[in-house]
């Protein structure tokens, strides 16, 4: 399980780095998802467990091309 818990710890770090690069608050793509600024925390902090979907969706929010995490999470 340790293995699980790394890669989920990487896809939070991803995604956080992803928003920080794109110059955007969690405030901002909470509003492009139309969710409130405590779901992003939550997600970026391991308090909250996100579907593929929502991978998905924050990808297309940030501007990052969902593609490029999968390998990175490979």
């Amino acid at each position: 399980m340790a293995i699980v818990r790394d890669r989920k710890a990487l896809l939070r770090k991803l995604l956080k780095e992803a928003r920080l690069e794109a110059g955007l608050t969690q405030v901002e793509v909470a509003a492009k998802l139309r969710v409130p600024q405590s779901y992003i925390a939550k997600v970026e902090q391991g308090e909250r467990k996100i579907s593929f979907i929502e991978v998905l969706d924050l990808c297309k929010a940030l501007g990052t091309d969902a593609k490029d995490l999968i390998k990175l999470l490979g």
